[in-house]
């Protein structure tokens, strides 16, 4: 994830100076005071330009409003963002989102990095941004095999722990993060990621040390922890057949255990030209028919090239750089900004269309330098996912989005 972070006055001269390097000792007072002159210039540009971005955002119209009474819509943010040392960007997410999700911050390697050690200060402030401006918080994940620590499976001698002390360490991080938050986070991914792309379930150090019950405990220790909280599945690519149908499966067992699954998330990171307009019409539809809600919770749509074989959002995959798959580093052409606006405007029609069975729409980032696509699977690309640009303007996507969104049902 590429993080933008406004720098203070006080660090503009540092960072104008030759590349990041201190200024030589013997100039003069006369060369140093005109360099302060000059920093404290620029800055003040910097500021302004800043603010006329931040209060440009407050005239546009807002997708909360736009689709109000269809669905929530949201975005994942950063760290940045929710304490809001990026001004701009806290200002461009309370204009225009209801709904958040943190990006990493409630991951497991970060709120319990260490055995009996947990840092809350980020996820706190989170949730203080989120209910301060009358967010509908989510919380960001609580079981996957990545971001996960490695003394969470092991022991003192680095060898496996029991099923019972691997449960143990689940209760007690489910527990603790979610007992936390109790009736502030109102919806929690409980367990992320858990399928193959035939829909099988992945070997992972839970379901190995566990079993495949690992999915039932997480859910049971999370609503026992906050009874009131929605909880959720999440996975990329379930548009497909043989994902979906694992999926399906999956919640059919976990619902017939009387576990309180309130919705299945689809990711979302979607291709120009996957999935069809058909697959995701039909996904949704299925995941309604189990009696859940469905969220859509990772959306971006990436325009780059694809340098892996299939639709996948696995982080584990990473390819070589090469010119060829950046093609767009100069610049999106007109032409691939109008197809992204298309594409976007025709998922949406999709959305509205089962407006009675999905929750929230949630975007992976919220603007294209926020994106993790500029990363992965191929570092220092430059990507152009969003509706908002690298300085949080809105592009053609998010005006096509907002007409379609006329559409949508007005609260009665």
């Amino acid at each position: 994830m590429t993080t933008r972070r406004l720098l203070p006055c006080s660090h503009v001269g540092h960072a104008l100076g030759s590349g990041g390097k201190k200024l030589e000792p013997q100039r003069t007072q006369r060369t140093t005071a005109q360099f302060s002159s000059v920093s404290s210039v620029v800055c003040l540009l910097a500021v302004a330009l800043t603010s006329q971005t931040a209060a440009q955002s407050q005239t546009d119209p807002s997708l909360k409003e736009t689709f109000k009474g269809a669905f929530l819509v949201g975005a994942a943010l950063s760290a940045d963002q929710f304490t809001e040392r990026d001004a701009r960007g806290a200002a461009l997410v309370k204009h225009q989102f209801n709904t958040t999700t943190p990006e990493n911050i409630l991951k497991w390697e970060n709120v319990h990095p260490r055995l009996g050690g947990y840092d809350f200060a980020l996820p706190d402030k989170y949730v203080e941004f989120g209910e301060k401006n009358g967010m509908f918080i989510v919380g960001h994940t609580l079981v996957w095999h990545n971001q996960t620590p490695r003394w969470v499976f092991q022991d003192s001698s680095g060898k496996p722990v029991s099923r019972d002390t691997l449960l143990a360490r689940m209760r007690d991080h489910i527990r603790t993060v979610v007992g936390r938050y109790k009736g502030r986070i109102k919806g929690w991914d409980v367990v992320n990621e858990a399928l193959n792309e035939d829909g099988s379930l992945r070997d992972t150090p839970w379901m190995r040390i566990i079993g495949k019950d690992y999915i039932a405990s997480a859910f049971r220790f999370a609503h026992e922890a906050d009874p009131s909280a929605e909880l959720y599945y999440n996975d990329y690519s379930l548009e497909n057949a043989p994902k979906r149908a694992g999926a399906l499966a999956l919640i059919k067992d976990l619902l017939a255990q009387g576990i309180p699954v309130k919705a299945v998330g689809l990711q979302g990171h979607q291709k120009m030209d996957w999935p069809s307009v058909a697959q995701e019409d039909s996904t949704i539809s299925a995941f309604a028919a189990l009696g859940i809600k469905v969220s859509i919770t990772e959306l971006d749509i990436d325009v780059l090239p694809r340098v892996v074989r299939n639709p996948t959002a696995d982080v584990t995959l990473s390819a070589a750089p090469a010119a060829s798959a950046n093609p767009y580093a100069a610049g999106l052409p007109d032409s691939v900004q109008t197809a992204l606006a298309n594409r976007y405007a025709e998922l949406f029609r999709v959305f509205l269309k089962h407006k009675d069975s999905i929750e929230r729409i949630t975007f992976w980032g919220v603007g294209d330098g926020d994106s993790w696509l500029n990363n992965w699977p191929v570092r220092g690309r430059t990507s152009y996912p969003l509706l908002f640009d690298r300085d949080d303007r809105p592009k053609q996507a998010f005006n096509a989005v907002v007409e379609v969104g006329k559409g949508a049902r007005p609260i009665p």
